[in-house]
């Protein structure tokens, strides 16, 4: 008995000590999370070991959290959907807002806009609005870039490098006066007369042939005639004889007898 009793003993000194953890809560309020230092109205809960507050989200923080960001409240603007807290995911703007008022003869938006877009556009010098869109004024009378204008129609064309308007038709084939003096009292426009041609002119008008025959027919003019000769206005000193421009070829001649019948076409020099 007494020897069962040691080795019993003996085998109970080799059993390993038992360790116990003991749980102990924090008193730290920030790492509870309590982090604010005050509350708006008071939501929320204080933190029973300091001054730090764990507020209550609001009804419009959670409707931002949730997407709903626009008041809608803009010119011309809408709510578009369902709203929260008075916000919407997306806003709409307007029918009237419909001119994004950009290209050709824009000055940029009038007014306020609403998406980008506005009621009307601010035009550019030279361009008016009208119809819903900047359209250049028309010009009822006088030089309109290469188009002369009387009351709103086209008397006269020119091309870059000519500094003259050429009339929308011959005036008939006729001698050196008749074309001379037929020129001289053709009214482009009012008192504005014409004038016979120099050759200098009428050969820019050979040169700028292609050019200025489709000026002339998409306004309502003609085109050179096919009976290709054509009065100017130059003399020759020497012996009183005429020049005449070849309008096929571009050759002239300055021996023609006054009268002798030649197209004329008149041009306006002045305006």
């Amino acid at each position: 008995m007494k020897i069962k009793f040691l080795l019993i003993g003996t085998s109970l000194s080799f059993l390993p000590q038992l360790v116990y953890a003991q749980c102990v809560a924090t008193q730290d309020c920030e790492t509870l999370g309590y982090t604010e230092t005050s509350c708006n109205g008071g939501k929320g809960v204080k933190c029973p070991f300091g001054n730090k507050w764990a507020c209550l989200a609001s009804k419009e923080d959670v409707c931002r959290e949730e997407g709903f960001i626009e008041s809608c409240t803009g010119a011309g603007q809408s709510g578009s959907g369902k709203s929260c807290g008075g916000f919407y995911a997306e806003c709409s703007c307007a029918s009237t807002y419909q001119y994004s008022c950009t290209g050709t003869g824009y000055a940029g938006g009038a007014g306020s806009a609403c998406g980008g877009k506005y009621t009307q556009c601010a035009c550019a010098s030279g361009y008016e609005w009208k119809n819903g869109s900047c359209q250049k004024k028309e010009i009822l009378t006088g030089a309109d870039g290469n188009v002369y204008k009387c009351n709103g129609k086209v008397v006269g064309v020119k091309v870059q490098g000519i500094n003259f308007y050429v009339s929308m038709k011959d005036l008939g084939k006729m001698s050196w006066s008749s074309a001379n003096n037929s020129c001289q009292n053709y009214s482009f426009c009012g008192n504005l007369k014409g004038t016979l041609p120099t050759v200098e002119q009428q050969l820019m008008m050979y040169n700028n042939k292609s050019s200025l025959e489709i000026l002339l027919t998409s306004n309502g003019g003609k085109e050179f005639s096919k009976d290709t000769w054509y009065w100017t206005s130059t003399i020759n000193g020497n012996n009183n004889n005429h020049t005449a421009v070849e309008m096929n070829g571009g050759g002239y001649d300055w021996g023609h007898s006054e009268k002798t019948n030649f197209y004329a076409r008149p041009v306006l020099t002045s305006w």
